[in-house]
């Protein structure tokens, strides 16, 4: 008999769970390597702890769901941040192509 050498690390959530909403969101066909899952899983934990370190600088007794909410509301915002980027970027490509317009009429007005 030989003795299985290879250490299985305690992972601090339960996996499944994670890796059914992870398949939910994913095409049928993809699979998902063991790291990604132990990576998730790690991930997750600590986005947990970073929260509840969060709440817990509330001087309350009990933390209530506006802690909560405070708490997770960096972490929401980051989808309205990306948003705000791409308006950004959308409206320097049109200052961009109206400075290249400019450039054209220029050069074309002052041709020496």
């Amino acid at each position: 008999m030989t003795e299985n050498t290879e250490k299985t690390e305690v992972l601090p959530l339960p996996t499944a769970p994670i890796i059914r909403i992870m398949k939910k969101n994913l095409d049928k066909n993809k699979l998902i390597k063991k790291e990604v899952k132990e990576g998730m899983n790690k991930w997750l934990a600590v986005m947990c702890e970073r929260a509840t370190k969060k709440m817990n600088e509330k001087p309350y007794a009990s933390v209530d769901m506006s802690a909560f909410k405070e708490a997770i509301d960096i972490y929401n915002s980051i989808e309205e941040v990306e948003k705000e980027k791409q308006r950004i970027i959308a409206s320097l490509e049109k200052i961009k192509q109206d400075c290249d317009s400019l450039v054209r009429d220029l050069d074309r007005k002052f041709k020496v």
